[in-house]
């Protein structure tokens, strides 16, 4: 089994998913005592945070390409981010380690083409809808479409997930306000939607969207368990 470097805490509440998807995955295929061989290096999401809306990318690099390093010194195998909006630093991750770094919208537009859909929703942070990091990957290397909601719509996802998801509150109104964007993303033509911040799936699940649903943070740790195990 490979073991796997975690970058997390971005924030702890994905980050506690992850644990939990990677352990059940390896349980599930190697037996009721099996657990994944992880190792995880989490920061205090309050300096993230703060870093990401004073738009310091230079510090945001430097510090997850540390945290990269420290991981593959202590023995990783293989890199996951567990956060879709710090992917706009992967290229700078990629080349700080020589272990691979699992891009998490790789596993995620997998599942979108074997669905046979190619036009798709996508929510996440403002970072994420707004640059083209993530929705040019979909397209670039998968031929896939993403769309995003306006941007009345957008501040609302965004600050949602800042201001709720992040703290582990869970809010009945704003479960109906993802609902509401997510048809509205379903009548300008998304034939599916990605739960494009690691948090999402906290609120959100297939019971909420008349459209399959991607969630990016199990189809990352799914994709790392493969790998781990060599399949």
């Amino acid at each position: 089994m490979r073991t796997i470097g975690l970058i997390g805490g971005m924030s702890w509440e994905s980050s506690a998913e992850y644990y939990r998807i990677l352990n059940e995955g390896v349980r599930d295929r190697c037996g009721p005592t099996a657990s994944a061989r992880c190792l995880l290096w989490s920061f205090d999401f309050s300096e993230i945070e703060a870093l990401q809306h004073r738009g310091d990318w230079d510090e945001l690099g430097a510090m997850m390409v540390d945290a990269a390093q420290r991981l593959e010194a202590a023995g990783c195998d293989l890199l996951l981010i567990c956060t879709n909006t710090m992917h706009l630093l992967a290229p700078r991750i990629e080349a700080g380690v020589s272990i691979p770094l699992l891009h998490i919208a790789d596993p995620t537009a997998e599942a979108i083409k074997a669905a046979g859909l190619k036009k798709v929703g996508l929510l996440g942070t403002a970072f994420t809808m707004e640059q083209d990091f993530y929705k040019g990957r979909l397209s670039e290397r998968n031929g896939l479409t993403a769309i995003v909601p306006g941007d009345d719509d957008r501040a609302v996802v965004h600050r949602i997930i800042y201001e709720e998801l992040v703290a582990g509150r869970i809010e009945p109104a704003s479960r109906t306000a993802y609902r509401e964007i997510i048809a509205r993303l379903v009548e300008n033509g998304a034939e599916g939607i990605i739960l494009g911040c690691t948090e999402i799936m906290l609120l959100i699940d297939a019971a909420d969207s008349p459209v399959p649903i991607f969630d990016t943070t199990a189809l990352h740790a799914q994709a790392a368990i493969a790998i781990s195990l060599g399949a």
